[in-house]
């Protein structure tokens, strides 16, 4: 007997058109990510909802100026479950030569981010780019960043973080 009708791959077919949260949905818990690194971060750091360790500076400081308070207790966290020392926020170039993890806010317009993005490579600092899709502009210079970034990035749509560590070049949109 002869099964008829639609087979798996006309069903599937439709999933093209889908807004991308719902294509990103298997992403969801960690659950599609093969590096050991990223899922570490997806599971301790972006599905943590409390603060880890006692020290809130990084915690403070952004609740201070504007950003959310669960993106906020994720880059602590991130802080803490990476062991960064020292952090900046909207560094200057020549201001990021002792800071582990860098932070770039809106304030922080396209031409300034490449100089932040190039210096961190070279002194192998953590960028992180918060509101990457904020305005075309800035979208596109965070898409041009990463294509030119030579190790681990991961796209959480809240921020862009830019590892600079041993990692080869993986890309990551969660």
């Amino acid at each position: 007997m002869k099964i008829t009708g639609r087979n798996i791959k006309r069903r599937l077919y439709g999933l093209s058109r889908l807004p991308d949260n719902i294509k990103r949905a298997r992403y969801w818990r960690g659950h599609g990510v093969h590096s050991p690194f990223v899922y570490s971060i997806v599971r301790d750091v972006f599905m943590c909802r409390k603060l880890k360790g006692e020290n809130t500076d990084l915690y403070q400081q952004l609740i201070s100026l504007g950003v959310s308070q669960r993106r906020a207790i994720e880059l602590q966290n991130l802080l803490e479950h990476c062991r960064y020392s020292s952090f900046g926020i909207d560094c200057d170039v020549e201001q990021m030569e002792g800071e582990e993890f860098v932070i770039a806010t809106l304030n922080c317009d396209t031409q300034t981010l490449q100089q932040m993005a190039a210096r961190a490579t070279e002194l192998q600092t953590t960028l992180c780019i918060l509101s990457p899709a904020y305005d075309q502009s800035r979208d596109k210079a965070c898409k041009a960043l990463v294509e030119a970034h030579r190790c681990t990035s991961i796209d959480n749509r809240g921020y862009l973080l830019l590892f600079n560590n041993h990692l080869p070049k993986q890309k990551f949109r969660l």
